[in-house]
């Protein structure tokens, strides 16, 4: 037997076992730590990095997780390190970490024409959080072509208006940073390649609100991408007037109107405390689109117009309390999640009014994902409060500092206020696992650890009452 032949049948066996013995949640996370590490490795190529340039293991690693998870926090500057070749393998790695491994895997297998199997449907169904494997091909084909398209049209746009407006002299230079820009907003990475992130554009609201824009595509979720795009397709090609309107998705209705409860929340909080301290002497609609770019921003993407040591310490807490929330679900970002949050104050605001059901838009609740929200909403809270109790005696940084850390890192969001550079090797390895376990989610890091086969009790003990409060 030829060697090509016994090492494809290795593979086929090994993966036969993988399938049969691992859980599907535990299938996408060794794919993100093979990435990871392909990526450290990658990392190391002369190719990629600047002449001279040092950097040690635990500060690559960090990058690795960094940009897998596209949180955007970096313990060195980037173009200190990597010369433009690197820039483009960051802006592909975090097109993989924010799109997702399967996505863009799935994808090419459209592409080639390949049959999708069974087992790689489950996969992707548990790498975009979808509950049923129904039309999860479909998602990943019409999701990816949008985002894509996005990323090109804004590439396009921001790319002409650099050189017109005059950022940039020569027409290549005003390419590569449009399509960086546009690129890393849709994927809500942040990272910083330039040493200023996007501070010269702080009163430039055209290039503000396109940046607006596409971090909340980004953001919103996939499947309420697809939703859009069936609404749309269904008012274009509707001909009857006496047909059933087009019904949006549970999902779709609650991880809009959360984002843009918490658009709306945020852009007044932030307007209401920095208006005599930061925002005093600018114009009234500076302050509106700074408020408005930091209650998006401070979500998932990271992007900065201002040095964050110039906020006030109760603004920076509202930034930590965006950036642990974060985005929805089966989109780019992190945190606990909009939904997670909405269905925990729809809940609260059930009990209030002594309903023993959480109803919501002629739905309700399934208790299942009550219960999902609840575990998944204390235990991130838990994990943050721990790190910064545990950051707090390992740094010799002001607690504000390590606050934003920890709820940037979770949130894979890259806002710093400039201590991570200085974080000990112990203080890095805890920015890491929550960067990953902010890009899987709490729910998937819970489930890593059970077992495939789960078995059922068959009985139920008797019910008990107990005081509270």
């Amino acid at each position: 037997m030829s060697w090509d032949r016994k090492l494809s049948l290795f593979f086929r066996r090994n993966r036969i076992f993988l399938y049969q013995h691992v859980s599907s949640i535990q299938i996408i996370v060794i794919y993100y730590l093979l990435v990871t590490l392909l990526s450290l490795g990658l990392f190391y190529l002369p190719f990629f990095r600047q002449t001279g340039s040092d950097a040690s293991f635990i500060d690559l690693l960090f990058m690795a997780v960094s940009t897998i998870s596209v949180t955007g926090l970096t313990t060195f500057p980037i173009n200190k390190i990597f010369n433009q070749n690197g820039v483009i393998l960051l802006t592909i790695l975090f097109q993989v970490g924010g799109l997702g491994i399967m996505m863009i895997s799935t994808f090419f297998f459209i592409l080639s024409n390949k049959r999708i199997s069974l087992k790689q449907r489950q996969l992707i169904m548990t790498d975009m959080n979808q509950p049923r494997l129904s039309g999860i091909v479909n998602l990943i084909r019409t999701t990816f072509l949008i985002l894509i398209s996005l990323q090109a049209i804004g590439g396009l746009l921001f790319s002409f208006y650099f050189k017109v407006t005059g950022y940039y002299d020569r027409w290549s230079d005003a390419f590569f940073n449009g399509f960086y820009q546009a690129i890393s907003a849709v994927t809500n990475s942040g990272f910083d390649v330039t040493g200023h992130s996007i501070l010269p554009y702080s009163t430039d609201y055209p290039f503000l609100f396109g940046i607006m824009f596409l971090i909340f595509i980004g953001g919103i979720g996939f499947p309420v991408i697809m939703d859009f795009r069936s609404w749309l397709i269904d008012k274009l090609t509707k001909k009857k007037l006496h047909q059933i309107p087009y019904r949006f998705s549970l999902f779709t209705k609650i991880a809009f109107f959360s984002f843009l409860i918490l658009f709306v929340a945020g852009t007044i909080t932030i307007f209401l405390l920095e208006r005599n301290h930061l925002f005093q002497g600018a114009s009234l609609l500076n302050q509106g689109v700074t408020s408005m770019f930091y209650s998006v921003t401070t979500r998932n993407a990271g992007l900065q117009i201002h040095d964050l040591n110039e906020f006030q310490t109760t603004t920076l807490l509202v930034f930590s309390l965006l950036m642990f929330i974060g985005c929805s679900p089966s989109s780019v970002g992190g945190g606990v999640r909009t939904t997670t949050i909405a269905i925990i104050g729809l809940y609260l605001f059930s009990f209030l009014k002594s309903e023993s059901r959480v109803n919501v838009f002629g739905r309700q609740i399934d208790d299942d994902d009550l219960q999902k929200s609840i575990v998944v909403f204390m235990l991130s809270l838990f994990m943050c409060f721990s790190s910064v109790i545990f950051l707090t005696a390992t740094e010799d940084f002001p607690l504000i500092s390590i606050v934003v850390e920890v709820a940037s890192a979770f949130g894979t969001t890259g806002m710093s206020l400039g201590i991570t550079a200085a974080l000990s090797p112990i203080g890095k390895i805890v920015i890491i696992a929550l960067m990953f376990i902010g890009r899987i989610g709490m729910l998937y890091t819970l489930l890593l650890f059970v077992p495939k086969e789960t078995r059922d009790l068959g009985y139920e003990y008797p019910t008990e009452k107990i005081i509270i409060g």
